[in-house]
């Protein structure tokens, strides 16, 4: 399997397609490169070289213990992208894991490299409610996600995957299949990193950052997201230099069916312009 190992010697496992210009997924959490397979077809039969790397403790890459944040993720990103010496390079990040990834990594390593960046349903905010982001979540929130990961965590992949993709809603079209794939997904994360990851995730403010980066960036949010409601992609507009807004109507957090189709149509322009 294709793999870099780390300055501190984690092994981290990527995928790279195709050839043209590079287009850098970064997965949500618990997920993996895997979670990307549709963009990575169409992507690189659209004549881009495509990359996408299982997150430390995440898939085919190293089961960490420590490094779990999002300081480290994007140190990892940085030396991946040296490694494979990518340039004009796009960068497109899911949910606040791998938005908060790419998004840290444009900001302090991306200048020279770095392009454009695409985030979808991510919030640069700390996610927890707090006098300076009132439109946050309870702590309790996050602190019942870590309860339930360590209570019985393949269980609460299953019951997560529901609200990820709003499959309780009606009218849903999700399939069972793509539950199972979340749900499998999941199982193969470390589940150190996992709990870890949900401080990484909710608890990193990364304002200053977005609004450093000079370089087009289009915030992608479907406004029936369950897990990163839409004000976060408003307030990251606000912020952003160069920031496009897209706001799918119906669409929830994990990204699949007419959503993805019409995300996959809306970055290729984006890129293109």
């Amino acid at each position: 399997m294709p793999s870099i190992t780390t300055s501190d010697g984690t092994d981290i496992y990527y995928v790279d397609h195709g050839a043209g210009r590079p287009v850098l997924f970064s997965h949500g959490w618990p997920l993996s490169s895997d979670a990307w397979q549709p963009e990575l077809k169409r992507f690189a039969d659209a004549g881009f070289r495509v990359v996408a790397h299982d997150r430390r403790g995440h898939g085919r890459s190293g089961k960490t213990f420590t490094g779990n944040d999002i300081d480290t993720f994007a140190r990892d990103l940085s030396e991946l992208v040296e490694v494979l010496d990518l340039r004009d390079l796009v960068l497109v990040g899911h949910s606040a894991a791998g938005g908060g990834e790419v998004v840290r990594y444009a900001a302090r390593y991306g200048t020279g490299r770095v392009a454009k960046v695409v985030t979808i349903g991510a919030d640069v905010r700390n996610m927890v409610r707090s006098e300076t982001n009132p439109e946050g979540l309870p702590a309790e929130v996050f602190d019942g996600l870590r309860a339930g990961l360590l209570n019985d965590h393949s269980q609460f992949w299953k019951d997560l995957a529901v609200t990820l993709y709003g499959a309780g809603r009606d009218g849903s079209q999700i399939s069972q299949g793509v539950l199972d794939d979340f749900w499998r997904q999941g199982l193969l994360t470390n589940l150190a990193a996992a709990y870890d990851g949900i401080a990484a995730f909710s608890e990193t403010d990364q304002r200053e950052e977005l609004a450093a980066i000079d370089v087009p960036v289009l915030i992608a949010h479907g406004d029936a997201d369950q897990i990163v409601p839409v004000a976060a992609a408003h307030a990251a507009a606000q912020l952003a230099k160069n920031g496009m807004l897209k706001v799918y109507p119906g669409a929830p957090h994990g990204i699949s069916g007419a959503f993805r189709e019409q995300l996959i149509a809306d970055i290729l322009e984006f890129i293109a312009a």
